[in-house]
């Protein structure tokens, strides 16, 4: 028999949590950075890649090649305070590529009235798409591409910092 979640009803957006490790795999415990503050609409695009095949019999058959996630964080300004920004300003400024891009994700959702939270954690490259932006303060939006390596665990969250544990 499943175990019973109780009804929260209709999900709201803020249920649907979103942190980068802004320590970018120094070695330190992880720093999660939760992605949101001033963006009013972001999803998570799975990008499906199929492709259909129908051959000389007249028979379709679909290749499922997955899914090649990505996420864009379209605002982001900059703000010395972030624990993300210094390496978001490092890898804009210095066009860094590859492994110095390459950090993990962390995705909570919160469809139940108590924890621990459904979780998964993913390996991710942060790319920065543009900097500088209109009056107001300096944007600088980001990519974030899911790599692979992905998890599922549950979550827990105390003074607004999750704790990620694996499912065995």
């Amino acid at each position: 028999m499943a175990a019973s979640t109780p009804d929260i009803g209709k999900l709201k957006r803020s249920y649907l949590l979103h942190f980068i490790d802004a320590s970018f795999g120094t070695g330190e415990s992880p720093k999660w950075y939760l992605i949101g503050k001033d963006i009013d609409d972001m999803s998570v695009e799975l990008s499906p890649d199929t492709s259909t095949v129908k051959n000389i019999l007249d028979e379709t058959s679909v290749n499922d090649n997955g899914y090649e996630p990505t996420l864009d964080a379209g605002t982001y300004y900059a703000n010395t305070g972030d624990s993300i920004y210094p390496k978001i300003k490092d890898i804009a400024m210095n066009r860094l590529t590859g492994d110095d891009c390459k950090t993990k994700i962390l995705e909570m959702l919160i469809d139940k009235k108590t924890g621990p939270y459904d979780a998964w954690i993913e390996d991710c490259i942060v790319k920065p798409q543009s900097y500088g932006g209109a009056q107001g303060g300096v944007n600088i939006p980001f990519n974030v591409t899911f790599d692979g390596n992905r998890k599922q665990g549950t979550a827990t969250i105390s003074d607004k910092v999750p704790t990620f544990t694996e499912t065995v």
